[in-house]
């Protein structure tokens, strides 16, 4: 932890993950521990197939450890029932992945609406919310718009305000400029950073972009599953 940030948000302790391949137990990773403190920037990286994502998924509750466990503001994670886990998900933490998943059907205003729908929000009051994010994140005229009628970019804008519009505490990040060109991602990965520090959040991201990597306040590097940990560039802010 940097000595300069102080909370711990997040804590994880002894983190296994196994899968069954036929007769075979395929070993992603191995008795992980590290700690992230609030308003930390933490970026993720290693080799494809080295388990970012299956890491990603266990710290947002999506998916369960073989052995260890993963402590969100002192309480454990693999305690919570599956309500209890379904409103962590929805009120404590924000997704963002390299495919969008927007909703085709609906608009950029609803898709950013839907998590206030769906743990029953006002629909005034949602949309409100979600017209907010929309314009935090640079798309205050394009709230109408289907996304199929968005490029790349803007497709991604709505899915970081769609999981930004419920107020988390932790946003995790898998690949999210990875189907991006170059300009593109920097303008995406330019605003995750901005929004990262104007609103306090504490933010994991997963990449393959090492200069992206570097401007986070630590690198944490996933190798034959084990945990390697170098320094970025970015300065604590939000915790500082």
């Amino acid at each position: 932890m940097h000595p300069m940030l102080k909370e711990e948000i997040l804590r994880v302790e002894g983190l296994r993950k196994v899968y069954r391949s036929g007769s075979a137990d395929l070993v992603l990773f191995d008795n992980l521990s590290f700690r992230v403190a609030a308003g930390e920037m933490l970026a993720i990286v290693g080799q494809s197939g080295a388990g970012k994502s299956s890491l990603l998924h266990i710290l947002g509750a999506l998916d369960t450890a073989t052995a260890g466990e993963v402590y969100f503001n002192g309480e454990k994670i693999s305690s919570l029932g599956e309500q209890a886990s379904a409103d962590f998900r929805n009120r404590q933490i924000g997704y963002v992945w390299q495919f969008h998943y927007l909703l085709p059907e609906f608009t950029a205003l609803e898709n950013v609406a839907m998590p206030l729908y769906l743990r029953g929000d006002n629909r005034r009051k949602a949309e409100q919310e979600a017209a907010r994010w929309l314009e935090q994140v640079g798309l205050a005229g394009r709230g109408h718009h289907r996304s199929g009628e968005l490029s790349g970019g803007e497709q991604q804008r709505v899915s970081l305000a769609r999981a930004l519009v419920t107020g988390p505490k932790l946003l995790l990040a898998d690949e999210p400029t990875g189907d991006l060109d170059h300009a593109t991602a920097e303008s995406v990965f330019s605003l995750i950073a901005s929004l990262h520090h104007a609103i306090g959040l504490t933010s994991i991201l997963v990449t393959h972009n090492m200069e992206f990597a570097r401007r986070c306040n630590r690198i944490l590097s996933l190798q034959d599953g084990k945990l390697i940990e170098s320094r970025g560039e970015s300065l604590p802010t939000a915790a500082g």
